[in-house]
């Protein structure tokens, strides 16, 4: 069951503008679909949706996106970018873990971690990553061994923990793990912090039948939470959408766009069968 897994920001109608931004900022991105709730777009090869929700949720650090860039000059010029109408969390400079980085809230609400990568980066590259904080706090290494059981081509590459005597001594300072071959990032976010995973940022599976779907579905809700059109909360807070991946193709059609989105609006875990009978 290897599906693409990719990350959904949630905007209150700035999707486009959002897109055309990244897509200014970063080198090889582009606008790939869009359709007038959802804009899909591509940063180095990764696949990001743009949702236009509503005033309801909004993105916060708990996921962030890390780009690495090769050259100094580079991290500094996206930086620059970034922090047109955003703030910094982190300032950018020498940090012990890199030379060059820093911590950027955009105008969109949506946080980046800036890092120089002189040596393993060949061209700049996007890895989402996720912050466990709050009631979630030390439970990073405990997902990671959820979600690579869950996902083929699934593995932890890195888990580096906090050493001993630190307060935070065996939780986990840094990780790298791979699901479905896409790389993401976790870490344990120790203190207080005024945000934890919510709808503002949320993962996205395409399931090609109705058994992939009702695997993911009962995986995710089993000590989650169900939601409506397709959207659920799994044990760690963490939002997925568990979604056909025919859905974008019948959404993309006027002709049957707004009978497909009326019966989307009454499921929760989603019927693809439904959904073919509704276009």
């Amino acid at each position: 069951m290897a599906k693409p897994i990719f990350p959904c920001i949630w905007y209150d109608g700035q999707a486009k503008e959002a897109a055309d931004f990244y897509c200014s900022i970063f080198f090889h991105a582009r606008i790939v679909a869009e359709n007038p709730p959802v804009v899909i777009f591509e940063i180095s090869g990764k696949k990001i949706m743009g949702l236009n929700g509503g005033p309801m949720f909004k993105p916060n650090p708990s996921i962030s996106f890390f780009i690495y860039c090769p050259t100094v000059a580079e991290t500094s010029r996206v930086w620059d970018r970034l922090m047109e109408g955003g703030k910094a969390l982190i300032p950018i400079g020498e940090y012990p873990w890199s030379k060059h980085y820093g911590w950027a809230q955009d105008k969109f609400g949506m946080t980046w971690q800036v890092m120089l990568n002189e040596e393993n980066a060949p061209g700049q590259s996007l890895t989402p990553s996720l912050l466990f904080t709050g009631d979630q706090f030390g439970r990073a290494e405990e997902a990671i061994k959820f979600y690579t059981s869950l996902f083929d081509n699934s593995r932890a590459d890195v888990v580096v923990p906090y050493p001993q005597g630190d307060a935070n001594a065996g939780k986990v300072m840094f990780s790298e793990f791979y699901l479905n071959g896409h790389l993401f990032i976790a870490m344990d976010g120790p203190g207080v912090h005024d945000y934890t995973f919510g709808e503002g940022v949320s993962l996205v599976v395409e399931c090609d039948t109705q058994e992939e779907i009702d695997h993911y579905w009962d995986a995710f809700t089993k000590a989650g939470e169900e939601s409506m059109c397709g959207w659920c909360k799994d044990q760690f807070g963490l939002s997925w959408q568990v979604v056909p991946s025919m859905l974008g193709t019948l959404m993309s059609d006027p002709a049957k766009r707004q009978q497909v989105m009326e019966a989307l609006l009454k499921m929760k875990k989603i019927d693809i069968q439904a959904l073919r009978d509704a276009g």
